[in-house]
């Protein structure tokens, strides 16, 4: 199954984003499963790299790095990450700058699409 997650949240604070980061890590540990994250908005922040949280914290960069291992693809809005002063080199390893005419493009590759 082929598995779009979207997510428009802050990494910390609400718990979508953690939320969906479970569950595409969780599906792209599946054998016949191909998973997608965009981060929009507020959740290009999850992508950051050498994030430091309290000790027993949950992290979304370690999270979206298990996506990418388990051949996960994650994609960043470069417009959002321009409004948020967010460079290419900021993003965690394996996430890339993305674009709404990506997201169009996944959107139709996509037999699921889930929103957090």
């Amino acid at each position: 199954m082929k598995t779009l997650l979207i997510f428009n949240d802050a990494p910390y604070g609400s718990e979508r984003t953690y939320n969906g980061a479970r569950l595409a890590g969780t599906l792209a540990k599946q054998a016949d499963s191909a998973v997608r994250v965009f981060l929009i908005g507020d959740a290009v922040a999850a992508a950051h790299r050498q994030q430091k949280v309290p000790a027993g914290f949950y992290n979304l960069e370690v999270m979206l790095g298990a996506v990418v291992k388990h051949a996960g693809v994650v994609g960043v809005c470069g417009s959002c990450m321009d409004a948020r002063g967010v460079a290419a080199q900021d993003l965690v390893e394996g996430a890339h700058r993305s674009s709404m005419d990506e997201l169009t493009q996944w959107t139709a590759w996509a037999d699921k699409v889930l929103v957090f």
